[in-house]
């Protein structure tokens, strides 16, 4: 077991990049490592000890595009965090856990009505849990959400941050679309950090058919491998070419053109309007990704389709226990799609993942 710090070092996002309306210039975001206090713990609290903390397109969101946080800078991201817990709650310490990206309060009306994903009292880590995040050393957490690792082999708990936010939304997203054995899924974005799993995640729940779709197509030939049946490379097409394509493939394979479940995960403007192009009827649109755009759309269709276009947010906590027992027993595949790098690399990560997206979810683990 780690020894407990007196101070926990964590990299700091201490002002977020920015661009001025008026003129356009735009004021890079700043990183800095800092040295900040251990707070002392509440009944119920725990401190982990970061074994790994991956790099997600909302962190991203928070520190290039604008997207407020919770809790103002200066303050640490990182919400997909996987360690140990070395203080607090005596029943926990030198567990090996993964911290859930979305702890609900457990008393509203929301949690107690099944939705406690979307508590509007909930706690994320590098958001609105005060100045505490996953890119640090330690971060502190209530114990009641924490989902223990247990008989993992040879993964390295580092890997297993994932599983806090890019494995266990896209579970949470077949939950809310209500998947059954036999249902033909469609995700947009499937080659991107969540996309990836939520392919993986469809066929683990025994979908028919999952179509990917993204404009990358050595993700999509990866996807291929990775619970995908068939793929459509969408670069430069216009949303109705996609669509005449998707029928084209659905039509030589002998496939339905109505119920699809299509799970929007991109978060981006023209995978949304693909999305939307491919809605028809008694399908289901789930979107997963989140975006600043907007989407003119006539929601007339989905009468017309008698369709449903429903969002998804996190995951409850309750979900991650079955979702880290599919990775372990290889029925979610994490070690092909991780690439560690060390913590203090945090500045060119950030960017690489803003602007060239890599393979692999990067997974930052600490080297203060």
């Amino acid at each position: 077991m780690a020894n407990v710090p007196d101070k926990i070092l964590t990299w700091q996002m201490v002002q977020p990049t920015s661009r001025n309306k008026e003129t356009g210039e735009v004021t890079p975001g700043k990183m800095e490592k800092k040295e900040i206090p251990a707070p002392e713990l509440k009944e119920g609290d725990v401190l982990v000890e970061v074994a790994g903390c991956g790099v997600c397109h909302t962190d991203l969101g928070y520190f290039y595009d604008g997207v407020p946080t919770v809790c103002k800078p200066p303050l640490t991201l990182g919400h997909e965090i996987s360690g140990t817990v070395v203080a607090g709650d005596a029943a926990w310490i030198g567990k090996e856990v993964i911290v859930p990206a979305v702890m609900p309060c457990r008393k509203c009306f929301l949690c107690k009505t099944g939705r406690g994903n979307r508590c509007l009292d909930q706690k994320m880590p590098g958001n609105s849990i005060g100045i505490y995040g996953g890119f640090s050393s330690h971060i502190p957490v209530p114990a009641i959400d924490l989902c223990e690792v247990k008989n993992r082999g040879n993964l390295p708990l580092s890997n297993l941050a994932v599983v806090a936010d890019a494995a266990t939304t896209p579970y949470q997203a077949a939950m809310r679309a209500n998947i059954r054995p036999g249902d033909n899924v469609v995700v947009i974005g499937i080659g991107g950090g969540v996309g990836q799993y939520m392919g993986q995640v469809a066929k683990a729940l025994c979908a028919g058919t999952v179509i990917g779709i993204d404009i990358d197509q050595d993700k999509l030939d990866r996807a291929l491998q990775f619970g995908a049946d068939f793929v459509i490379n969408s670069k430069g097409k216009d949303p109705r070419d996609v669509a005449k394509e998707y029928k084209g493939l659905c039509k030589s394979n002998g496939l339905p053109g109505y119920g699809w479940k299509i799970f929007e995960v991109a978060g981006v403007k023209p995978g949304q309007q693909i999305a939307l192009e491919l809605l028809s009827f008694i399908g289901k649109l789930i979107v997963v990704g989140f975006g600043m755009a907007k989407v003119e759309y006539s929601i007339s269709r989905l009468m017309a389709f008698d369709a449903e276009m429903i969002g998804t947010w996190g995951c409850l906590p309750e979900y991650y226990p079955a979702v880290l027992d599919m990775v372990l027993k290889g029925r979610i595949n994490v070690e092909s799609f991780v690439e560690t790098r060390p913590m203090s690399t945090i500045a060119a990560a950030f960017e690489e993942a803003h602007h060239n997206p890599p393979k692999r979810r990067l997974v930052l683990t600490p080297d203060f």
